[in-house]
């Protein structure tokens, strides 16, 4: 473990939580920065995060604050966790209190729509000369918060940024591997929302694992063709950013995504769904823009556009799968190198 650090993670939701408690178990100074205030005092005083993660204990050591300024004072590293939705306002008022020197990481999984920017980029933009990194991989908050055998990416072109990140949270259940490729990490983690809601719909009607696993790997080679068009490296989606996210927000009822197309093909509207989720999960936001990206670069997506089709178009699932299925037969394998 590198030399005991003072730590700032922004956001308090499940997976904020559970980032910071690794910290706080690694012996470091941690410090998790959210919004309410009987939350912060929760944590403080039962320490448990009752709101996200009723059933996990948090270390003692961990302090919670709602005062920006006080959870980034001399932090060494800031890892943002905090909705895609709220990034740019966050990283407008992190400005005012950051440490220059300190490391910016962004484990938020999104696409802001003005321009198409993932959020790296809306805190490039915010946060102009911060040394800036993103972690993203097959991360279920609870799974992490239980201390099950789990693996992310640190990816940043900065060398001593990856390292510095990988000491900070390796444990005994918590594996940090490196990359150089941030843009194809990040976009991996915004675009397995997509085809995670595909996949809840799948189950609900009943399909079989043979339309599962072909669904789970035509998916992936759309991914590989939309990151091609936006200059990211295919090979990373090979990885635990790429497959093992896709897999895991696919397959585990605990995914929000996964969640709404369960109840999508249970005959649920979307409208309905949302209400009672209280929240829009990312997915839905980031269908539209990547459906509306993909047909201005030519990029081929029959299954961003079959879940388009049935969301805003009400297209029956029985229709948009016949045309998938009589749709003209390509090559298999086609990731450009």
């Amino acid at each position: 473990m590198s030399d005991k650090c003072r730590i700032a993670v922004l956001g308090g939701g499940s997976f904020g939580t559970a980032l910071a408690n690794i910290v706080a178990d690694n012996g470091h100074n941690a410090c998790l920065w959210l919004r309410n205030a009987s939350d912060a005092d929760e944590i403080n005083q039962r320490h448990v995060n009752a709101r996200y993660l009723p059933d996990y204990p948090l270390n003692p050591a961990l302090k919670a604050t709602t005062d920006l300024g006080e959870a980034t004072a001399n932090a060494d590293v800031v890892f943002m966790s905090v909705p895609s939705k709220s990034c740019r306002d966050v990283a407008i008022e992190l400005k005012k209190v950051i440490n220059s020197s300190a490391l910016l990481i962004s484990t938020t999984k999104g696409i802001e729509p003005t321009q198409f920017k993932l959020m790296s980029e809306v805190l490039a933009e915010e946060l102009s000369g911060m040394r800036l990194g993103v972690m993203s991989g097959p991360n279920l908050a609870k799974e992490i918060a239980a201390r099950q055998l789990t693996a992310t990416v640190i990816a940043s072109r900065d060398d001593e940024l990856n390292k510095k990140v990988q000491d900070l949270l390796r444990c005994g259940y918590f594996r940090v591997y490196a990359s150089r490729d941030a843009y194809g990490v990040e976009l991996g983690g915004a675009l397995k929302n997509v085809y995670a809601i595909m996949a809840g719909m799948a189950n609900a009607l009943g399909i079989g694992q043979n339309t599962i696993s072909m669904l789970l790997t035509r998916a992936l080679a759309e991914m590989g063709r939309f990151a091609v068009s936006r200059g990211a490296d295919p090979m990373t989606f090979l990885g635990l950013a790429g497959v093992g996210d896709l897999i895991v927000t696919c397959m585990s009822p605990l995914s929000r995504n996964y969640q709404v197309g369960f109840a999508l093909g249970k005959g649920k509207k979307l409208d309905q769904i949302v209400a009672e989720l209280g929240q829009v999960a990312e997915g839905v936001n980031t269908l539209r823009l990547v459906k509306q990206e993909a047909d201005q670069r030519n990029v081929r997506m029959p299954l961003v556009n079959g879940l388009y089709d049935i969301l805003y178009n009400e297209k029956t699932i029985k229709d948009v799968v016949g045309s998938l299925m009589w749709a003209e037969q390509s090559r298999d394998v086609e990731f450009v190198i």
